[in-house]
């Protein structure tokens, strides 16, 4: 009896960590990707580099910040497959402005606009295709997060201060948290996690890792047998050499 193929869609995957995730999901058995972008051409490019390893993936625009680009998204993926399975929200942004170095200085423009990126648009999107889960029973949601957003740890580490990062994570982290309980007892996993400083345009050529790396605790959340994790928020993989649970 043959398994019915998973349908994945990854925001903001036509470079960086994204494109790391969607390229590791795209090379797994019976899963299908969706990559997105926001400019079309960007979005192409990232399929064709795909398509020159081999690695086939579907493509459709996405600007996770316009209700009408999410719902068209929904409408195509709707009525092309039927189904989403995984949702892999990637997409967001982290201010590197000087004003970001105080609480004192930051622009309350700018936190409002990374707040609406890294936390609303994650909503809208997981509002639209949540639906398509619940039809069958399935689905495996993965929110990138940072353990800069760890309120354990927020008041003692080494990280930048970040305001505007910093808050909207602590956000997507209790979108996270609320999400699982509301779905608790359901087949739809809800993870967050923590990819770490990688070498991509957001943590500049001086991070230590690669987002191939970063991508690791991705693909494992997205896959998760049944009764796996729910409502956890997970290191990347290479740092403790398997799949770890942080505290919030």
């Amino acid at each position: 009896m043959s398994v019915p193929q998973k349908i994945a869609l990854v925001t903001g995957s036509h470079k960086g960590l994204g494109y790391a995730i969607a390229r590791k999901l795209a090379q797994q058995d019976n899963i299908q990707v969706v990559v997105t972008s926001r400019k079309e051409q960007d979005g192409l490019t990232a399929q064709q580099r795909l398509a020159a390893e081999g690695i086939q993936v579907a493509y459709h625009t996405l600007d996770v910040n316009d209700d009408s680009s999410v719902q068209q998204l929904t409408t195509w993926a709707q009525q092309t497959y039927g189904r989403v399975d995984i949702l892999v929200n990637n997409a967001g942004v982290n201010p590197s402005q000087p004003e970001e170095a105080s609480l004192l200085t930051v622009q309350l423009e700018t936190m409002l606009s990374t707040f609406s990126t890294n936390v609303l648009a994650v909503a809208r999107i997981t509002q639209a295709l949540l639906p398509l889960m619940q039809t069958h029973n399935y689905g495996r949601i993965v929110n990138v997060s940072t353990e800069m957003a760890s309120l354990t740890t927020l008041g003692s580490d080494y990280y930048p201060l970040s305001p505007s990062y910093r808050l909207s994570k602590l956000g997507l982290n209790g979108l996270t948290v609320l999400l699982a309980k509301e779905l608790q007892g359901t087949n739809i996993l809800v993870n967050a996690y923590s990819p770490g400083w990688m070498k991509t345009d957001m943590g500049g050529s001086d991070a230590p890792f690669t987002a191939d790396e970063g991508a690791e605790t991705a693909l494992y959340l997205a896959t998760l047998p049944e009764h796996g994790a729910q409502g956890k928020f997970f290191a990347e993989m290479r740092k403790f050499g398997g799949p770890i649970a942080l505290q919030w």
